[in-house]
């Protein structure tokens, strides 16, 4: 059968109608927009839910010259004469700041340059070439070639838009898409005052003092304090995902992505969607990952049974949910572990934060992070008689707790690496008992759960321990005897000690001394050690760990085949 193509990667709106590809129909943004009348409006949502197709498809309906063919059969076309007027009716200036993002301000700000040159020579050409006076010729001139001095840019759309304004007589759309790159890429780099500056001068000039502007859309993934680059904008309207107006437009709907499996023939591929991809809400709406659910249908169309994978973990560093982590102290590596277990925490919310004030506390990283789409909130309460209101969170879906997951994991490994685990070892391959159980537990404290059970996480946790080491291998799940084995441990000199290891889950701390040793008992029912007899190894070291909570109990016997 053949489908349409599917739009991975592409942003671009006139692409997508143009290249006949799926598109999932938001163009009545466009209406809600025009009958709102905001006249700066914010949108914040996580990355790669939409933002960029949508602003780019507002330039593509409101410029002068506008193609009504890109429109034909949308939504927007159905929506009445009152709307479809405004089609091709403004000058627009259209920015993404997405590849601002450098080290050094320097290069940050060069960058600026030249996207604005390049947005500048699009409109010069299309509105502007012999309309201006001589200085004005000047000025586009500078901005053009890049060169203008850095103050000049400080007001740089607020001209731009004057000077539309006298070579068409209409005042501008200005369209900018993700604001927010070139304020987080300065905070991780240390520029962040200087960018912060900068930004409130350009947004000033073009929004709060600015008579020819029409109206302006901005999208980026966090809502940034009005006290830092949005002062004194009281014509702002922001649209997080808090807000109940426009949710529908960013991400796909439940009918959408419902549609989209049919499309594609994959109806039975619903419910394994809707784990995995699901469970953000948008205001009042409920909605899907749009990136992860358009890569799952590709991948699908041709391979049905693939197992599901988790596309958005790779959009990104992921480097907030790795810095939680890092950070976290007793209390936040409990709330991490409900978290990825199923349940639930209760935080404060406050959507006016800084990147400045990100790590001033973990309120602040949790808040971070549900605005960014590593949490969703499944209720909220206002504290009696104040204003803070808190909301319950708890993990999307199978996808982004695989994300926490996999940067728990790579956060243990790096810490074990580093440590010292000479000791550990020498204990291990002795039979020292208390020695072995002293050190499992300094790396076992802190360690954060990341699996369904707790026998599967200190099964991780103990490969994880012994990874990476040069003296010896370490096989798990190995057969052995009349069964599997949790752990062997097979040193690169056979006739060093090997060692059998089984891992028990005491119900109580008063257990875990006889579970143990139902562990070393369980060795040599098993007869587990002859995988290891059968590698030539003759001196075994059987070893029974319990583990209660964040605590183990080790006992040890050594035995010499013959």
């Amino acid at each position: 059968m053949n489908y349409k193509p599917l739009p991975i990667g592409a942003d671009l709106f006139a692409v997508f109608k143009k290249k006949g590809y799926y598109y999932v129909d938001k163009t009545l943004f466009i209406k809600d927009l025009i009958d709102k009348k905001g006249e700066v409006n914010l949108f914040t949502r996580p990355r790669r839910f939409g933002k960029t197709l949508n602003i780019n498809m507002l330039k593509c309906f409101f410029e002068e010259g506008a193609d009504p063919a890109l429109f034909e059969g949308l939504k927007i076309m159905e929506a009445g004469e009152k709307y479809i007027s405004h089609m091709g009716q403004y000058p627009v200036i259209w920015l993404t700041l997405k590849g601002t993002k450098f080290n050094k301000s320097e290069e940050s700000f060069a960058a600026f340059k030249k996207l604005l040159a390049k947005e500048v020579r699009r409109i010069d050409e299309k509105y502007l070439i012999g309309k201006l006076k001589e200085e004005e010729r000047a000025e586009i001139d500078k901005l053009r070639l890049g060169n203008a001095e850095n103050i000049e840019y400080s007001d740089c759309l607020q001209f731009l838009c004057q000077c539309l304004k006298k070579a068409t007589g209409k005042n501008t759309i200005i369209l900018i898409d993700e604001y927010d790159v070139p304020l987080e890429s300065s905070f991780f780099n240390g520029y962040y005052n200087e960018m912060v500056n900068f930004m409130c001068n350009l947004f000033e000039s073009a929004f709060k003092t600015n008579d020819c502007l029409e109206f302006a859309v901005l999208t980026g993934c966090l809502r940034v304090s009005k006290e830092s680059i949005f002062t004194g904008l009281n014509n702002l309207e922001i649209n997080s995902i808090l807000t109940r107006d426009y949710g529908e437009y960013f991400g796909f709907t439940e009918e959408e992505v419902k549609q989209m499996l049919r499309d594609y023939g994959l109806e039975c591929k619903y419910e394994e969607v809707k784990e995995w991809y699901d469970g953000y809400i948008f205001g009042e709406t409920n909605v899907y990952n749009p990136w992860s659910t358009l890569m799952y249908v590709k991948n699908h169309i041709s391979n049905p049974d693939m197992l599901p994978l988790s596309y958005w973990a790779n959009t990104s560093s992921n480097s907030i949910v790795r810095d939680l982590i890092v950070r976290a102290k007793k209390d936040t590596v409990e709330e991490i572990e409900q978290l990825i277990q199923g349940g639930s925490i209760e935080k404060q919310i406050h959507e006016d934060i800084t990147y400045k004030e990100i790590y001033d506390n973990s309120d602040n990283l949790w808040n971070f992070m549900f605005f960014t789409g590593y949490l969703k909130k499944t209720g909220e309460k206002q504290e009696e008689g104040g204003e803070k209101i808190y909301a319950t969170l708890v993990i999307p879906n199978r996808e982004t707790r695989y994300i926490y997951s996999e940067k728990i994991r790579t956060w243990f490994d790096e810490k074990v690496q580093e440590a010292d685990r000479s000791v550990l070892f020498n204990a291990m391959f002795s039979g020292d008992e208390a020695a072995l159980e002293l050190e499992l537990n300094k790396f076992l404290r802190p360690a954060i759960s990341y699996f369904d059970s707790y026998e599967s996480f200190y099964h991780g946790f103990l490969l994880g321990v012994l990874a990476s080491a040069e003296d010896f291998r370490t096989v798990s799940n190995r057969e052995a005897g009349d069964g599997r084995s949790d752990i062997l441990v097979e040193p690169t000199d056979i006739f060093a000690n090997a060692c059998v290891i089984e891992l028990k889950v005491a119900e109580r701390p008063k257990l875990m001394e006889e579970a143990a040793l139902a562990a070393i008992r369980q060795i040599d029912e098993n007869r587990y050690y002859e995988a290891l007899e059968e590698e030539g190894y003759s001196n075994i070291q059987k070893i029974g760990i319990s583990f209660f909570k964040k605590n183990c109990k080790v006992k040890c016997e050594f035995m010499r085949l013959d």
